[in-house]
């Protein structure tokens, strides 16, 4: 637990605790040494001979006489009960011995306040959050002074725990400032708990300022992206790059996730080739799969950086992945513009046998056009046609068919004079 290892003391030191430092504002009936004897006999039946059962048994035997005990010997004994059911990882029984040593009264002050901590950390642990802050209410009612960071911290992760993040906040926030004020480092556990209370209260800035101390005091891969993360969540996209490339240089960008999310912040950077590099580099290193979405980001990167030469293959790959017709009709689009007219018509044929396209018209216009460029003027016209019967390429195609088919019209009158020649 962030807030420190629960604290359970032995009955036996306890006990010798006790005696050296009961305060004089409270009387405390003494502890006799025929009962601590037999009490003893019980723990180290326990520690030394590992007999949780027979320790059970002798305690339960002292209790029988408890009628003759007082309030400081039955808490002693509740203690050990306690004791002994923690070790034996019993944690309900534990927890009903240690509220047992709390209800007696009078008993020595700092007996009672290491009791009520640890009662407190035992139902945290056993998600008892409500009965947690009732604890440690308890023992800041005895507490005089400042309440420990460790206390505070405590109560915030139950707070937390119950969903009550207003007071989480308050809690975590008083330890977090009080520590630094002392000049010492905050637990990291305390910045995580601190995190995940602003993220819950919809903080973002608060949230993007504990990540940015999590990254200057323990410098972790995830804090580092979980700081771009923020950076882009508050619209700072160029911060954001900034912690991302930071965190590559560092080799922190390592997962699957990182990289596609960094060769993202590169692209809409206008950086598409670094992109493009990581994305490639990460699949041959066979951290980032080759799969339909990351070979179609990939492709788009390669284009966007005007490497038409490396996005066509790639885009290709993802086509064929593909269920639909959107990619080869995007990659017939590419090949039209580097004039290879017949892989542009091959494309444009494979989109319109997948089919399922935002824009069908487009791609009849482009296998029209390649056409045309071969120099099959009919064969061209017949694209075109086509292209026309879809609204959002209607007017493109009718300009198209105009000049086609005056091309088409001086090619037969030259072919016509050619033949009379």
């Amino acid at each position: 637990m962030s807030a420190g290892s629960i604290v359970l003391v032995s009955g036996q030191v306890q006990a010798q605790e006790q005696k050296a430092s009961e305060k004089k504002t409270r009387r405390v009936p003494t502890l006799r040494s025929k009962v601590y004897e037999q009490l003893a006999r019980a723990q180290a039946e326990a520690d030394d001979a590992g007999n949780v059962d027979e320790a059970i048994s002798i305690l339960k035997e002292v209790e029988d006489k408890s009628d003759s005990m007082n309030s400081y010997e039955k808490a002693m004994m509740y203690n050990f009960f306690g004791f002994i059911y923690y070790n034996d990882e019993q944690y309900d029984k534990a927890l009903d011995s240690f509220e047992k040593v709390v209800d007696q009264q009078p008993i020595p002050e700092k007996f009672e306040m290491t009791t009520l901590f640890s009662l407190a950390q035992l139902h945290l642990m056993q998600g008892n959050f409500a009965k947690t802050i009732q604890f440690l209410d308890r023992w800041e009612g005895l507490h005089d002074g400042a309440i420990p960071p460790k206390n505070k911290v405590l109560k915030a992760q139950a707070y937390y725990q119950n969903k009550e993040y207003e007071k989480a906040a308050d809690w975590i926030s008083q330890a977090v400032r009080e520590h630094e004020a002392e000049g010492m480092i905050p637990d990291e556990g305390w910045l995580i708990l601190q995190r995940a209370v602003y993220y819950e209260l919809k903080q973002p800035e608060k949230v993007k300022d504990v990540l940015v101390k999590l990254v200057k005091l323990f410098n972790e891969p995830k804090y580092w992206t979980q700081l771009a993360g923020m950076f882009g969540e508050l619209g700072e996209e160029r911060k954001q790059l900034a912690i991302m490339e930071a965190a590559y240089q560092q080799g922190y960008v390592e997962s699957a996730a990182d990289i596609f999310n960094l060769a993202q912040l590169y692209y809409y950077h206008r950086a598409p080739y670094k992109g493009a590099l990581l994305m490639e580099q990460a699949m041959k290193d066979g951290v980032l799969e080759e799969n339909l979405r990351n070979l179609k980001f990939l492709g788009q990167s390669w284009s966007l950086a005007k490497e038409q030469d490396k996005a066509i293959p790639v885009m290709m790959q993802a086509a064929e992945l593909s269920d639909d017709g959107e990619l080869d009709a995007q990659v017939a689009q590419i090949l039209l513009n580097e004039e290879r007219w017949e892989e542009a018509i091959a494309s444009a044929e494979r989109a319109i046998e997948k089919g399922d396209l935002r824009n069908p018209g487009l791609v009849y216009l482009v296998k029209g056009m390649a056409l045309y460029n071969q120099g099959q003027y009919a064969l061209a016209l017949n694209e075109l046609a086509e292209a026309e019967k879809h609204q959002k390429s209607r007017a493109m195609a009718q300009q198209w068919k105009q000049f086609v088919s005056s091309e088409k019209q001086s090619a037969e009158r030259l072919a016509a004079e050619l033949d009379a020649d």
